[in-house]
Parts: C-alpha cells; sequence; structure tokens
C-alpha cells in the first residue's frame, strides 16, 4: 500500500462514496491523507447514509460538511443530499459551492436554506457538466449571465419554476444532451399552464408526475421521450424523426403528437395508458425498424378495437421483443391471431394477464406457433389472494397446458412472474 501513488489513493478515496467513509479511510496514515487533500475527486453527503446526521443540530452538520469540504482542493463531484434535515444557512452553503465551483463538473443538490440562494448565479459559467438539483427554487434566470456552457446533463426535481424561466434555462445550456423534470411546480402568470421548450442539442429527456395544459417539446436531435403519471391536454413533439425510443406509463392526455417522421423508432413501450389504437398505430406504423413494443395493461378507447398482430408482423419485419398483456372483453381479445404472418423476427415474448381465463393458454399457444425463432418466453400474472375453486382450477388448468406446450418447445426458456 505505501507504493501505491497520490493519484491511485485518491482515486480508491473516490469511489468509497460516503464522507464518512472517506475520512475515516484518510486517517490510515500520512499519505492517505495527503492523497485527501490533493487528489480526492468525489465527495458524497448523503443524510441518509449515516442515522448522526439527523441526530446532531444544522449547525454542527454545517461545520462538519465545511470542515470536510475545505481540506480537499480539486473536487470534480459533489453530492449534498439532506432530505429531512432542518435549513442550512445560506452563506455557509455559498461558502461551499464558491469553493469548489471552479473545478467542479458534477453537482447533486438537495439542501435548504434561509434564505434560498441561486444556484444558477454561482456555479454558471463554470465547467459544470451535470447538475441534479431538488427541492428548491429557481427565478430570474439570465440566459447570458448564468449560462452552462459545458453541461450535458439537467435533472430537476420538486424545483419551483415559471414556465418562462424553464424555458430561459435551456436556452442557457447549449450541450445539454439529457434532461430530467420531476414533480415540477411550474408557476404561471395566466390560467392555462402552457410549457414550450427548445433544444436542437437534447437527446433525452424524461417527464414525471406533471399536470399541465400544454407541452410542446422543439428538440431535433431527440432520440429518447419518457413520459410517466402525467395529467396533459396536450403534448407535442417537434423534431427532425430521430426519436428511437418511446415510452409512455400512466399518462392521461388527451392530444398527442410525436411528429410525422418516426422511420428510427426502436423501442414503443405503452403500459397504463387509454389507448386509440388506429391513431397510435398510424403514427407508428411506418417505424420499420422497431425492435421492441410493449403494450401492457393498456384500455382500449373503443371496447371492440383490436390490434392487429397480422400487420404487427408485416410492418415491423425486425421487431425481436414483443409484450402484451391479454384482456378479454365481451368474448373479443384485444390483440387478435388473425392471419399467418409468422414474427420470425421476435425473440423474447413477454404475455400476461389480470384476470386469467382459459382462453389465455390458448392464446399463447397461437402466438407461439408464429415465433418460430422464439429463446425467452416471460409469463406476467396477478393471483389473488383470495381465490375462488374456480379460480384455482383455471389456474391449475393453466399450469397443465403451459408444461404441455414447454414440452414441444423445449428450446425456448421460461420464466413466470407473479403480483
Amino acid at each position: 500500500m505505501e507504493r501505491l501513488p497520490l493519484e491511485v489513493i485518491g482515486n480508491i478515496l473516490s469511489r468509497l462514496g460516503g464522507a464518512r467513509d472517506v475520512v475515516i479511510a484518510s486517517a490510515t496514515c500520512q499519505k492517505w491523507r495527503e492523497a485527501y487533500r490533493k487528489h480526492l475527486h468525489t465527495l458524497s453527503f448523503n443524510s441518509n447514509d449515516w442515522p448522526v446526521y439527523h441526530d446532531i443540530t444544522a449547525t454542527r452538520l454545517e461545520i462538519l460538511i465545511t470542515q470536510t469540504i475545505f481540506q480537499t482542493t480539486g473536487l470534480q463531484g459533489l453530492s449534498i443530499l439532506m432530505d429531512d434535515v432542518d435549513e442550512f444557512s445560506a452563506s455557509t452553503v455559498i461558502a461551499w459551492l464558491m469553493y469548489t465551483r471552479e473545478t467542479l463538473r458534477r453537482l447533486f443538490y438537495n439542501v435548504r436554506t434561509a434564505p434560498n440562494i441561486n444556484i444558477l448565479e454561482i456555479c454558471g459559467r463554470q465547467k459544470l457538466e451535470i447538475l441534479d438539483l431538488a427541492n428548491n427554487s429557481i427565478t430570474g434566470v439570465e440566459p447570458n449571465l448564468q449560462r452552462f456552457p459545458c453541461l450535458k446533463s439537467l435533472s430537476l426535481s420538486h424545483i419551483s419554476i415559471s414556465a418562462l424561466d424553464l424555458s430561459l434555462l435551456l436556452s442557457a445550456c447549449p450541450k445539454l444532451e439529457n434532461l430530467e423534470l420531476i414533480s415540477p411546480e411550474i408557476a404561471m402568470s395566466d390560467a392555462q399552464v402552457t410549457v414550450e421548450l427548445s433544444s436542437p442539442t437534447l437527446k433525452n429527456i424524461c417527464i414525471e408526475v406533471i399536470s399541465l395544459d400544454k407541452f410542446v417539446l422543439e428538440a431535433d436531435s431527440i432520440e429518447s421521450l419518457y413520459l410517466r403519471d402525467c395529467v396533459l391536454e396536450l403534448f407535442e413533439l417537434i423534431g427532425k424523426g430521430t426519436l428511437k425510443h418511446f415510452k409512455i406509463d400512466d399518462v392521461s392526455v388527451i392530444h398527442l403528437d410525436i411528429g410525422e417522421n418516426v422511420d428510427d423508432l426502436e423501442v414503443v413501450d405503452v403500459s397504463n395508458f387509454t389507448i386509440i389504437w388506429p391513431k397510435f398505430y398510424q403514427m407508428i406504423s411506418r417505424s420499420s425498424k422497431l425492435r421492441k413494443l410493449r403494450l401492457w395493461d393498456v384500455v382500449f378507447d373503443d371496447e371492440e378495437e383490436i390490434v392487429d398482430l397480422e400487420t404487427i408482423a408485416v410492418c415491423f419485419p425486425q421487431l425481436s421483443h414483443l409484450s402484451l398483456s391479454y384482456e378479454l372483453k365481451d368474448g373479443v381479445i384485444h390483440y387478435g391471431l388473425q392471419g399467418s404472418s409468422p414474427l420470425e423476427s421476435v425473440t423474447v415474448l413477454e404475455l400476461g394477464w389480470t384476470i386469467i381465463n382459459d382462453l389465455f393458454s390458448h392464446w399463447v399457444k397461437e402466438l407461439l406457433k408464429r415465433c418460430s425463432n422464439l429463446r425467452k418466453l416471460v409469463i406476467n400474472g396477478v393471483v389473488s389472494e383470495a381465490k375462488t375453486h374456480e379460480e384455482c382450477q383455471i389456474l391449475a388448468n393453466f399450469t397443465s397446458s403451459i408444461v404441455q406446450l414447454m414440452r414441444e418447445y423445449i428450446h425456448v426458456e421460461v420464466q413466470f412472474e407473479f403480483d
């Protein structure tokens, strides 16, 4: 250990994560203390890592953090996540950021201060590449003064910000590639809540737990779009057809538009969503490069609508992963077995039910016939605790059918997942 270069020791300390572990390890000897001071590049303070954080006063905690940070000279990553901890002094937190900002590349910040401090003003015009903010407010964004020339990833969680400031913040990040918005509090000056964002470099966006009237995103380089637990009247994506991954989960939206040019789509994952299939299919029908299609717990706007597997087989020749949750209403299966075109490229088939019946086994069998190159079958099901005799019998019949079926497909790996 004595022969290790200081830079290597600094890397070891940086990988420990928690500040407490780093301080303890650095006390090993004089050489490790020197590596801590000169070559430590990552430091993390997380109130969930050490129960003592909750037992001492905010003033004492400020002193501990200050002493730890001010012994370093070149931090590139700083994480200060203080959930359920009393408010810190704004002047102390500003001192931490001012001391480290010239070398910082990554900042993860969840600290409540009195009064609130302007992170953008302190860290702008520096070399920051990743900024993760939580439980704070952002006001009065000035793109020319609070510019982030190197920022590639921005995450805002439970942040209070106006729609205008959010738009200005994106314009202040000329190299932004990843954006995450989680439960933001969008302040608006009028009754209609509208967000309009534009970024020529944005590649990935994740929007969670948001309620708006209108969300318009203009992004010519977008590759991944994920909407979860959102209530929207309108969502519109304006771009040049670069979208590859589209995922939507538990979203209520009246008008959804991801653009006409979706030829590059490779993954479509839809769950807990009310869908107008003809309109949705028309939106993705030209995606001949589609590799994964997942329709899970989908409610059809018209109960008589059927997803035509024949059309899916023809239009998506490269489809390798198909996930469908079985549902039978009034004797109609929403994923019909009409036609005979094979799903030759499908190697992973994921099938599930919310309410099982005897027709499910037949449905599985017919789908397996179409997937001649299948390698893995995943069966998902919901099994209630209080089962009637009839339900137990149906489940037993299904188990017997699957066992018999798998004797015919011995090359297929079978996996069961039950809720």
